[in-house]
């Protein structure tokens, strides 16, 4: 007999007893949101200067390099997501292959600190722009961010994921500005994007994108930690693969665009020396003073933030509820439905990471992390097919080259550095 497709996946009948569990109250638009919220805040509004002084004009193709790696592990992700449709995604996707339970904790605890160094990069720089309206220690306003972060994540994920929604849109909507007016500017320049890929033979720029491509890797990462709601989504099974598609097309182009406006509108030295390249790059464009986007910059990163303390303290309860971690960390606050102990965890090492560690070693890290972890997924879904594991029913499947190719991709941006002369 065939499964009730018509049933609701929302509903969770709760016994009086029973410990208190997550909500689902997420669809696709707000997870789709949610996806290009921490994609977009993980640092298109920062990294720009730093991937053309590394590509130069073809920072852009850095950032479709960047893409096509991701492309493989979203598909690898896409499926775990409906075989294993449980928070802690990529720590129980690793599991599934390999059943080893050091290894599992080693990939969630791995997730956790790649997530919080993330934040705490994404704050330093949302302290950068309201620095440059506010006259504060930059240490002050790292602390009221994450703390105030912190405290909207704890509230509730349908108020937090709501508030990441609306800070999404105003972030989306500030990069499609600066689009229009690249080409207001210069109606000519969108017939160059053939300028940005270089020849076969040209092994200096070749070089070049692939360092600036850990660099851009950064700025993509996110369209994972959709998994991490899984427990919170609405018929997962049919939503997740549609959000993690949607969100790194959408996320692909509009940073192609971006970076291909920037490079041809501002010349690479300019870029490399600023610490508000968006800003830079709207003024030049508009000839407006660049308040505007900058209050759009300190919402995007705002955004990542939130969402980063969102992702990894659902990382952190699904390892405490696996057994992985204490089991206090898994225990959901009875009125706010959310991992409250996890929360504030995760709230903490963040503050601390922003205030105690640089933010080019947290930017680097956390992208290599992220890549050597997407390895280990794709890895074990290449041993869950190889050993014949059948997916659920109605679970989207991809064919093994996919996560073959995603491990080799991966592997080989990981290498990206010893490029870099």
């Amino acid at each position: 007999m065939k499964p009730n497709t018509n049933a609701p996946e929302n509903t969770q009948p709760v016994a009086p007893d029973s410990e208190p569990q997550l909500r689902r109250v997420i669809g696709l638009p707000l997870l789709v949101l949610y996806g290009l919220g921490i994609t977009i805040g993980a640092g298109i509004y920062v990294l720009i200067g730093t991937a053309a002084s590394i590509a130069g004009e073809y920072a852009p193709t850095s950032f479709l390099f960047a893409a096509f790696v991701m492309a493989f592990s979203a598909a690898s992700f896409a499926e775990f997501s409906g075989r294993i449709p449980q928070s802690a995604g990529e720590a129980v996707y690793v599991d599934a292959g390999f059943g080893q339970n050091w290894l599992t904790l080693a990939t969630g605890l791995f997730i956790v600190f790649s997530a919080t160094i993330a934040g705490a990069a994404i704050s330093i720089g949302c302290a950068g722009y309201v620095g440059s309206i506010v006259a504060l220690p930059q240490a002050l306003i790292v602390a009221v961010i994450v703390v105030l972060m912190g405290l909207l994540a704890a509230r509730g994920v349908m108020e937090s994921v709501m508030f990441a929604g609306i800070l999404t849109v105003i972030e989306i909507l500030g990069l499609v500005i600066i689009i229009i007016s690249g080409y207001l500017h210069d109606p000519s320049m969108f017939g160059k994007f053939s300028s940005t890929i270089p020849s076969y033979d040209n092994t200096v720029a070749l070089t070049g994108i692939f360092g600036a491509s850990l660099v851009a890797f950064f700025a993509f990462i996110g369209f994972d930690d959709v998994v991490n709601l899984v427990e919170e989504t609405n018929n997962p099974k049919r939503t997740m693969p549609w959000a993690i598609v949607i969100s790194l097309l959408a996320v692909t182009v509009i940073y192609f665009l971006v970076v291909f406006v920037a490079v041809q509108s501002v010349s690479i030295d300019e870029l490399a020396e600023s610490t508000a390249p968006i800003g830079l790059l709207f003024e030049r464009l508009t000839g407006i003073p660049p308040i505007g986007i900058t209050l759009v910059a300190i919402v995007a990163t705002l955004n990542g933030v939130v969402i980063e303390i969102i992702m990894a303290s659902r990382v952190v309860y699904g390892l405490g509820k696996k057994g992985h971690l204490p089991g206090r960390l898994s225990r959901i606050d009875p009125n706010t439905q959310t991992p409250l102990n996890a929360t504030l965890l995760i709230s903490g090492i963040m503050l601390a990471s922003a205030l105690f560690i640089p933010l080019d070693f947290l930017v680097t890290t956390t992208s290599q992390i992220i890549l050597a972890v997407f390895a280990l997924v794709n890895l074990a879904l290449v041993t869950v097919k190889l050993r014949g594991d059948p997916a659920p029913e109605g679970v989207f499947t991809v064919p093994i080259v996919m996560p073959v190719i995603g491990v080799v991709s991966c592997l080989f941006l990981l290498t990206g550095p010893l490029f870099i002369g």
